[in-house]
């Protein structure tokens, strides 16, 4: 993953070779994706096999705040960037600055943050759960054709739990940026036209919200079991989605409303993101668990992640905005009977299933 990320900032453009540019740029992304999975689901068995009893989701939700604070350090480079250079989006020529070679200092400088990852990563040993697998002899030598063989139930379950998350997180990240700032033309034939440094400004503000209720919904699903709890938060995520024309009608749109809608987005995204590295995990036997997890991790960011931005743009455009929430109260309805599928599993012991 770090090595893609620092490929991404050099890169050739398409002034310079063409469809070969953004062709190289989707490789790069699935390089990623593929990274971050496997790291991932290393984070979250770390976590939770590694956790006091009691306080599994407490645990396990450290590794999720690296999504809230690697999106402010992100937006928030970029935005220093913007105003470093002096860049505007609508009027700045193709040869500014931030154009040419601006854009790519963040990922340039992620180096340093994989450099960090990977002392760390080589000083981590085994969780005692594991361990204790391989020294009775349950490790498998082919963990993917096992926990489809007999898991499969876990996985699918686990994959739908997810699918609401990324389909939300999508949407109030990259597909809300696009409407926002008036790339994505509403049904009603209006478009809006938020500034881009203006827009990251209230992504900023909303995503503190997302890095404070990561925490707060570790304790929650603690205190009340991750099944009920995200019960109840995928329940309000469909609400928050019927509720999408009213909130981002197009004619009446002003710069509050849209914070108020990236608040409450973000405001969720914390709340069901949190139990997600300990629910996952949970649902698995020690010697698949690492694979099931991470499977279904991956297999939920394909469906929920990788199409929403580009299903919601061409719904926006033919159905209106309102329709766009009701594609992802469609996403949290299948998560929701996913979870109705799969029992509970805070008093579960790791080091039995």
């Amino acid at each position: 993953m770090g090595i893609a990320t620092f490929v991404i900032g050099l890169l050739p453009t398409y002034d310079s070779v063409g469809y070969l540019a953004p062709a190289l740029l989707a490789l790069m992304r699935f390089c990623q994706g593929l990274g971050l999975g496997g790291e991932w689901s290393g984070a979250a068995l770390l976590a939770t096999e590694t956790a006091e009893k009691g306080k599994r989701a407490w645990a396990a939700m450290w590794p999720q705040l690296g999504a809230p604070i690697g999106f402010l350090f992100a937006n928030g480079t970029f935005l220093l960037l913007i105003y470093g250079l002096d860049f505007d989006a609508k009027t700045s020529a193709s040869d500014h600055a931030f154009m040419t070679w601006g854009w790519r200092i963040p990922f340039l400088a992620s180096a340093i943050m994989v450099a960090v990852g990977l002392y760390v990563r080589l000083k981590l040993t085994e969780t005692p759960v594991f361990a204790k697998a391989v020294e009775e002899g349950k490790k498998v030598k082919a963990p993917l054709a096992e926990v489809v063989k007999s898991n499969w139930r876990e996985l699918v379950a686990g994959t739908f739990i997810m699918v609401a998350t990324y389909t939300l997180f999508y949407i109030v990240t990259t597909w809300i940026i696009s409407y926002g700032t008036g790339k994505v033309t509403d049904a009603s034939g209006v478009k809006l036209s938020i500034g881009y440094a203006d827009f990251l400004e209230l992504q900023l503000i909303a995503v503190l919200f997302f890095a404070a209720c990561v925490p707060i919904s570790g304790r929650l699903a603690d205190l009340f079991g991750r099944r009920a709890f995200l019960l109840v938060v995928t329940a309000a995520i469909i609400v928050f989605g019927l509720c999408f024309e009213l909130i981002l009608d197009p004619s009446s749109m002003t710069d509050g409303t849209m914070l108020f809608f990236l608040i409450l987005g973000m405001t969720l995204m914390g709340l069901t993101f949190g139990p997600m590295s300990a629910i996952l995990p949970e649902l698995f036997p020690t010697n698949v668990r690492y694979t099931g997890s991470g499977i279904s991790y991956n297999v939920a960011s394909i469906i929920g992640a990788a199409v929403a931005p580009f299903i919601a743009t061409w719904i926006v455009a033919d159905f209106g905005v309102g329709w766009v929430g009701v594609y992802l109260a469609v996403a949290a309805c299948t998560t929701l009977i996913a979870l109705f599928s799969v029992r509970e599993t805070k008093t579960v012991d790791l080091t039995e299933v």
